[in-house]
């Protein structure tokens, strides 16, 4: 029986992991850390009888305990949730948090030998200069979550490194790709993917293309390749997820319908494979599949991901912060959809890239960033 702690387990990630959970015979929920939907959360850690819940603000801790009586143990707050990254009984931790806040769950988990299933983008970007040095040293696992590193990591799995040529990464193109006027798009309309559902967060990072050009330096952390091996292709029927081109000339893809439970389930079994109890891809419905090199000038971020993945340091921290307060500005209607990716590349224009950076100096550069972000709208 493998126990497994959940981080943002009442987000679109945490809720699936629970419903992948539900069939697995062999996994154990032992903990929940939620965030202010405090109501979800305690009716997440009834259902599945959990030992510890927590929420990593100290605002919902008396809700919390009134709700939950004394039937669970109660940790509140970052500091108080060390205890699940260094308890030697939790097998697995799934970080479904958005933002920069689970780089200390990463860390920790690692260096206590857990496996990290991950589906955050920010921590693995902003602090990837830190997380592609202390990776190979560290006796944890890091598994990804994302589809498309799932695919990679599913296909590299026995795969010779000195055989690899380059991995390709897939896109849908998001809402807007065949859109020609990007400047009148609302929130509403921008939340509204042809494909996956997600957080409003990674929906609007994928309308802009934002979230891809954040996983080109998501694989660049995963599989320690640099920006030569990385290529990213619109695909959008969301059905190859990812595909490795090898020396020989070979292409060997994963496919399956776009459902986020399916590369939640292969990184907590890997390497092996359960039954997944629900829809299959089937091939006989499939009249074709289309690929399309992406307009890097309607969709500047991606050459922008590019930059900051060749200059390193704290480029790709200064990406994270400027995106975080842009899309949120948009969210509320502050700005315009074309103002997100505006202020993104005037935020990194203005930035003095720290080459070496340690984790003072990065989460500086973020803030900087944020600030520079505000600033500028």
């Amino acid at each position: 029986m493998k126990n497994v702690a959940i981080l943002g387990s009442t987000g679109s990630i945490g809720r699936n992991t629970l419903k992948v959970i539900k069939n697995l015979k062999d996994f154990n929920v032992s903990a929940l850390f939620g965030g202010n939907n405090i109501s979800l959360l305690t009716e997440q850690a009834e259902e599945f009888k959990v030992e510890y819940v927590g929420s990593f603000f100290e605002k919902n801790k008396e809700e919390l305990k009134k709700k939950l009586k004394n039937n669970f143990k109660i940790l509140i707050g970052h500091e108080e949730a060390d205890f699940i990254y260094e308890n030697s009984e939790i097998d697995v931790i799934v970080i479904a948090t958005a933002g920069i806040s689970s780089y200390k769950a990463l860390i920790k988990g690692l260096e206590n030998g857990k496996r990290i299933c991950t589906a955050n983008k920010e921590t693995l970007v902003a602090f990837s200069p830190i997380l592609k040095k202390k990776l190979k040293s560290l006796p944890g696992e890091l598994v990804p979550i994302d589809s498309e590193h799932s695919a990679i990591y599913q296909i590299l799995s026995k795969a010779k490194r000195n055989n690899i040529e380059k991995i390709i990464i897939t896109a849908s193109g998001g809402p807007f790709y065949n859109r020609n006027d990007l400047s009148s798009i609302t929130p509403k309309e921008a939340l509204n993917h042809p494909t996956w559902e997600m957080g409003k967060k990674v929906t609007i990072d994928s309308a802009t293309l934002m979230n891809k050009g954040l996983e080109i330096i998501e694989a660049s952390v995963f599989f320690d390749l640099g920006c030569e091996d990385i290529e990213v292709i619109i695909h959008p029927e969301s059905i190859i997820h990812g595909m490795v081109e090898f020396k020989d000339g070979s292409i060997i893809s994963q496919m399956s319908i776009p459902d986020m439970k399916i590369p939640i389930q292969f990184a907590l079994t890997n390497p092996d494979r359960e039954n997944f109890p629900a829809k299959r891809l089937n091939l006989k419905d499939i009249s074709s599949l289309n690929f399309k090199e992406i307009d890097q000038k309607r969709f500047p971020l991606i050459p922008l991901c590019y930059k900051a993945l060749r200059e390193g340091g704290t480029l790709p921290a200064v990406l994270v912060g400027a995106d975080e307060v842009a899309v949120d500005r948009f969210l509320k209607g502050e700005i315009s959809f074309k103002n997100i990716t505006d202020t993104i590349v005037k935020v990194t224009k203005s930035h003095k890239i720290n080459k070496n950076p340690g984790e003072k100096e990065i989460m500086e550069a973020i803030n900087w960033a944020r600030e520079e972000a505000r600033r500028l709208m």
